[in-house]
C-alpha cells in the first residue's frame, strides 16, 4: 500500500506541478521533444515537464512607434518622417514558428519600407495625400508579415520634419496664394459694386428728386456727429438757374429806368 500511495502522489504532483493557465488574451504554442504539437486556447492545460514546454504568445491588438526616419523624397527633399504600426497576430503557431521575434521583425520592417515608400513620393503628394502613402506602407508590409501570421491593422503617419529652408520656402508661397485670392475676391467685388453703382445711377438719373433726395440724406448723415464740418456743394443746376434768373431781373431793371436827355442852346 505505501508504495502505491507513492506512486499516487507521485503522479499528482506531477499533474499539479503540468497545470498552465492560458489567458483569454493568449495563446499557448506547445512542443514535444522539440516538435510542435498544436495550440493551447485559453484555460487551465497540461504541460509536462522535460518532455514539453511552450511558449505564450500574446494575441491582442499592438502599436508600434516607428521612430524617425530620415529620407529623400523623389524630388529631392530631404525630409524626417515617424509613424505608428497597428497589428496583431491571428496565427500564434506561425508568429512563433516562422520569425524569431516578430515584433522586432515588424519595426524594423516598417522602417525600412517607410524610407522606400518615401523616397518614391514627391514632397507634395507626401504632405498632401498622407492617407494614400500610410496606405501604400500597410499594404507593403502585409504582404511579408501575412507569412509570420500577423495581421496589419493600420499605418499613420505621425510627424512630418521639413528642413528650416523649405519651411520658410513654403511660407512665403503659402502667404503669394492668399494675396493672390486676395485680389482676385477684391476685383471681383470692384465688378459688382460697379455695376450695382451702374444701375444705381441710371435709377437716379430717370427719378425726378431722386439724385437731390439722395444728396439731403447723405447731409443728414454726416450731420449727425457734432465733429464734423459739412460742406454743402451746391449742384451745377441750381448755379446756371439762379445766373438765369439774374439775368431775366438786370434786363427788366434796365427797361424801368428812364433815358437822360441831353439840351442844346442856341
Amino acid at each position: 500500500m505505501l508504495w502505491l500511495a507513492i506512486v499516487l502522489g507521485a503522479i499528482l504532483a506531477l499533474i499539479l506541478v503540468s497545470i498552465k493557465q492560458i489567458n483569454q488574451y493568449q495563446r499557448g504554442v506547445k512542443f514535444t521533444f522539440g516538435r510542435f504539437t498544436g495550440v493551447m486556447e485559453p484555460g487551465w492545460r497540461l504541460v509536462f515537464p522535460i518532455i514539453q514546454f511552450y511558449r505564450k504568445v500574446d494575441v491582442r491588438t499592438k502599436a508600434v512607434s516607428v521612430p524617425d526616419q530620415e529620407a529623400i523624397t523623389k524630388d529631392n527633399v530631404t525630409t524626417r518622417i515617424s509613424a505608428v504600426i497597428f497589428y496583431r497576430v491571428i496565427d500564434s503557431a506561425k508568429a512563433v514558428l516562422e520569425v524569431e521575434n516578430f515584433g522586432v521583425a515588424v519595426d524594423q520592417l516598417a522602417q525600412t519600407t517607410m524610407r522606400n515608400v518615401v523616397g518614391e513620393t514627391e514632397l507634395n503628394d507626401l504632405l498632401t495625400k498622407r492617407d494614400t502613402v500610410a496606405e501604400r506602407i500597410k499594404d507593403i508590409v502585409s504582404e511579408t508579415t501575412g507569412g509570420w501570421g500577423l495581421e496589419v491593422l493600420g499605418v499613420e503617419l505621425k510627424d512630418i520634419i521639413l528642413p528650416e529652408s523649405m519651411v520658410r520656402t513654403m511660407a512665403k508661397r503659402a502667404e503669394a496664394e492668399r494675396e493672390r485670392q486676395a485680389t482676385i475676391i477684391n476685383s471681383e467685388a470692384e465688378v459688382v459694386a460697379s455695376q450695382n453703382l451702374a444701375k444705381a445711377a441710371n435709377f437716379m438719373a430717370n427719378s425726378p428728386g431722386a439724385l437731390h433726395l439722395r444728396t439731403l440724406n447723405s447731409i443728414n448723415d454726416i450731420s449727425s456727429d457734432q465733429s464734423n464740418t459739412v460742406v454743402f456743394a451746391i449742384p451745377l443746376e441750381v448755379l446756371r438757374a439762379l445766373e438765369g434768373l439774374q439775368s431775366h431781373l438786370t434786363k427788366h431793371s434796365n427797361k424801368d429806368v428812364p433815358t437822360p436827355t441831353v439840351q442844346t442852346r442856341q
